[in-house]
């Protein structure tokens, strides 16, 4: 599997790095079109060798350059190629316009009418919308996107799917669903969060030479998370040497969220877990877990010595919105250990907002909603917004949920790239909760604890679907490989 960089860009940074190679001595901007081809052509013989007949969608654009010069290429190659454009030859500018030139100079035909591309073909090419796209796809650019995705043949992307908004993740009406997505220069942000696991397949790479140093003098604020290995522990270690945490949750008729939650803290690797619940479940403790230690809690009084004795607090898996968890919420909320706030905490915290430099905001896009005062819809549409803006306002590290975790401490976001589907079960932010408290217990930072647990935590899920499946992946199934993956 290819080694990405680990920095995101927009989609300006990203023209902004392109306008700036093209003004180096000796480079235009059709040698890098011609480069990107070149990517584009190797990727087609490395990932479908097989692939002998070609269909190649264009549209307008620098994107389409790219299209025309790899068919051009794949004709020189022996090939047999199609290729649709979807826009008359006169749109065409500059490089591309040029590029189209070289295709028909080098035997190609034209063709204007996408329905001759069919399931004969054994690969289609999508160059049909670059990183520019700004508005909803419609009228015969979207007829031709549904027709591409309702055929049974593989895509490959250039630069990005299109239709997709390559710092958004989001989709702009409709969008290309593609195997690979071959993208040039720099990693775009939108590759990596949002519904855009869904279009854009595996991610490769091509820097087309570009100097690193010309890529470095462009700021990035977005990067892709990279694993920490744990430190070897001291043949003389202690169990007080790895924290205590104490979980609070679980009202009536949530027990296992508060238990699931524990172990996860458990087998992360802290010394000591305690668990405070209702009398009921506190007595169930020693049942799930012998080596969790169930206190009772019906008012703040009943721990008050135990708070005493923890390095971490994890507030929130089953604990409910009701008179209960208000009671004991108001004084908790106010201590300043490292904590990790989850589920119904969340919601509560949204009812009385409160700024903490201590503590780690575990939302999902519906929490997120509540805690910003808006829809879902509205988080959705940019979850890098919507992230920093948590963060802005309630302080810590933000920890936004869904496909392509979003990890923000202030200026910066981190992207997550492991997980799967089956995570989408009851439970999976229980245990993530935990992990992250057994990682704060071990001495990380709050950013690092964030960073590294939802990367544990998909990489625990990808190891437990690849053994079982995606479909029935059960939070308990997780929770039993976090000692495998934390090791």
């Amino acid at each position: 599997m290819q080694t990405l960089p680990t920095k995101l860009y927009s989609a300006q940074q990203a023209r902004d790095i392109d306008r700036m190679a093209q003004e180096m001595p000796g480079v235009t901007g059709f040698q890098l079109m011609t480069k990107a081809a070149e990517a584009g052509f190797k990727a087609v013989k490395t990932h479908y060798p097989a692939a002998t007949k070609l269909s190649i969608l264009c549209g307008a654009g620098n994107n389409a350059g790219d299209g025309y010069l790899i068919a051009a290429i794949a004709l020189a190659a022996g090939y047999s190629v199609q290729l649709v454009s979807l826009v008359a030859a006169e749109k065409l500018k500059g490089d591309a316009a040029l590029a189209r030139c070289a295709f028909v100079e080098a035997g190609g035909r034209v063709l204007q009418d996408y329905q001759v591309l069919n399931h004969s073909t054994h690969l289609v090419v999508d160059a049909l919308f670059g990183t520019g796209l700004d508005r909803a796809v419609a009228g015969v650019f979207a007829d031709a996107i549904a027709h591409i995705n309702q055929l049974e043949v593989p895509v490959l992307a250039v630069d990005i799917p299109s239709g997709l908004n390559a710092d958004t993740g989001n989709i702009l009406g409709s969008a290309i669903v593609a195997d690979f997505t071959l993208t040039f220069i720099v990693l775009k942000k939108g590759l990596y969060t949002g519904l855009a696991s869904d279009y854009c397949g595996t991610v490769i790479f091509a820097d087309l030479e570009i100097p690193h140093t010309l890529i470095q003098s462009v700021q990035s604020k977005e990067h892709l998370i990279l694993p920490l290995r744990l430190a070897k522990r001291h043949a003389s270690a202690h169990k007080g040497d790895f924290g205590h945490v104490l979980v609070v949750g679980g009202d009536y008729g949530y027990a296992g969220a508060v238990h699931l939650a524990a172990k996860a803290v458990l087998n992360t690797g802290a010394g000591l877990v305690s668990v405070a619940t209702r009398r009921e479940h506190a007595l169930q403790t020693h049942l799930f877990c012998p080596e969790l230690m169930g206190h009772a809690l019906e008012q703040l009084a009943d721990i008050s010595e135990l708070l005493t004795q923890v390095t971490v607090l994890v507030l929130g898996p089953g604990m409910a919105q009701r008179l209960w968890a208000q009671n004991i919420w108001s004084q908790l909320i106010s201590l300043d250990c490292p904590r990790v706030i989850d589920a119904d905490a969340l919601n509560l915290l949204a009812q009385k907002p409160v700024y903490s430099k201590n503590w780690i905001l575990t939302p999902h896009p519906g929490e997120a909603a509540r805690l910003l005062h808006c829809s879902t819809a509205d988080i959705l549409l940019d979850r890098y917004k919507a992230v920093r803006a948590i963060q802005q306002q309630y302080g810590g590290v933000c920890v936004l949920k869904g496909a392509g975790t979003l990890v923000c401490a202030g200026d910066d976001v981190y992207v997550n790239s492991t997980g799967n589907p089956g995570m989408a079960s009851a439970g999976m932010g229980d245990v993530l909760s935990g992990l992250m408290g057994g990682l704060l217990a071990q001495k990380f930072s709050l950013l690092e604890a964030a960073k590294q647990g939802v990367y544990l935590h998909g990489l625990a899920a990808d190891k437990a679907a690849a053994r079982k499946g995606q479909r029935g992946l059960c939070a308990s199934d997780v929770l039993q490989l976090l000692a495998e993956v934390v090791n």
